[in-house]
């Protein structure tokens, strides 16, 4: 079940599936379930490979704080449905998505504000995966960076130098994918030239706060995470308008040109911290970069690659509408050897490795015993705390494990 909740099965579907793996058999007063993903039970039950999201306006989220009521209109007519209390359908959503990681949330309000090109439309929507967010029948082609592969685990620093190298390759490879894809319809083909959307992002970020002994739910993890996202959108808006200057800014751009360039510059003053006073037409302040939590060599050249952005951006335009999007990565994580997908968290410090000729094996996250050391645990700690692991697939109550160094570091029970 745990699996499927993973998949992001919605709960009504996992409800279901349910009833029909209680229908399994007794031998000797013992039940056997069939609860495999790919079993009969979960064969029977449809739409498993879907992603489903809700979108709210900063007026619902008014609403909820104020604890207002909500008109749900329907969606031909636009007349009203029925009145709602926001809070009841707020603690409905989030009670769905914490029993099945399913739906996710976007913030409409907040989305536009950030459009590159409101000139041309607003953005509705998402794909499915809800990564990429744009305008109408437009889409992107994606590409993920394995974070691991630029850090070096003796300085236990990040390689920012390879990394903007590889941004702006990437870049480019990405610019030329654009002619060589392949589109489901001709509007969509037609509005891909004109906007020339890239889907640049990373994979493996969990590891990487991992191997450096960082809390995911810290202020360090969000400095290290900003920094970095930072430095691979600004160069590669650099590298786009570097493109531009050769080639000539997408087609869309011209009547687009004033917005775009202001969502560059308040991306640039999150790089730098800025107040919600300095931001332009934002009702919602951005979590800008900390420099009291970031180390000082990301902080710097995050600030060079957003001032670098704007500038080239101002004098050639953009040969790019967007050029990153962070995707959750489930499916090239996994050929990319990395231990967790995008952005998020590891979902277990043990998982099960089915065998090709039967029975498994667990793995304990690779990444646990690059933590340790890091944490200055000795050798045979780290083998105690390994084989707890694999006996009881988590780190919850580990004898081995010192509470009061990491809480020390900001780790909690919890965390």
């Amino acid at each position: 079940i745990k699996k499927a909740v993973n998949r992001g099965i919605p709960i009504n579907y996992i409800k279901r599936t349910l009833d029909l793996v209680n229908q399994g058999f007794t031998s000797l007063d013992f039940p056997v379930y069939d609860t495999h993903y790919e079993g009969e039970a979960y064969i029977t039950v449809s739409g498993q490979n879907s992603n489903n999201s809700v979108r709210v306006s900063n007026e619902f989220m008014q609403a909820v704080e104020n604890d207002e009521m909500w008109e749900l209109k329907w969606r031909a007519s636009k007349g009203v449905a029925k009145v709602v209390r926001a809070r009841d359908l707020w603690e409905k959503i989030n009670l769905s998505s914490w029993k099945s990681a399913d739906p996710g949330l976007q913030f409409d309000t907040t989305i536009n504000e950030w459009h590159t090109c409101p000139n041309s439309g607003r953005i509705n929507a998402s794909n499915p995966c809800s990564e990429y967010m744009f305008l109408d029948d437009t889409a992107c082609n994606l590409a993920s960076l394995n974070l691991m592969k630029f850090y070096d685990e003796e300085t236990a620093t990040f390689n920012v130098e390879e990394f903007k190298h590889a941004v702006r390759i990437w870049t480019v490879i990405l610019e030329i994918s654009v002619l060589m894809a392949q589109f489901p319809s001709k509007s969509v083909a037609e509005l891909s030239y004109k906007f020339r959307t890239l889907g640049l992002g990373y994979a493996n970020l969990g590891t990487l706060l991992m191997v450096n002994g960082i809390p995911y739910d810290s202020n360090e993890a969000l400095a290290w995470t900003g920094a970095i996202t930072a430095i691979m959108t600004g160069e590669a808006y650099a590298a786009s308008a570097e493109m531009a200057k050769e080639l000539g800014s997408f087609p869309g751009f011209a009547e687009n040109r004033e917005p775009m360039l202001k969502v560059i510059r308040n991306h640039r003053r999150a790089a730098y911290n800025a107040p919600l006073s300095e931001y332009e037409d934002l009702t919602i302040r951005p979590k800008g970069i900390n420099p009291k939590y970031c180390p000082e060599y990301l902080l710097d050249a995050a600030r060079k690659a957003w001032d670098k952005a704007l500038e080239y951006g101002t004098q050639y335009g953009y040969r790019n509408a967007q050029t990153t999007v962070i995707a959750p990565t489930g499916t090239i994580g996994l050929v990319m050897d990395c231990d967790t997908t995008g952005i998020e968290p590891d979902f277990a410090i043990v998982k099960f490795k089915k065998l090709a000729g039967g029975g498994y094996f667990k793995i304990v996250n690779q990444s646990v015993r690059k933590a340790l050391v890091k944490l200055n645990y000795t050798e045979k700690q780290i083998e105690d705390i390994e084989k707890y692991c694999k006996g009881s697939g988590t780190l919850v109550g580990c004898p081995f494990i010192n509470k009061k160094s990491l809480k020390e570091k900001g780790f909690t029970d919890e965390k």
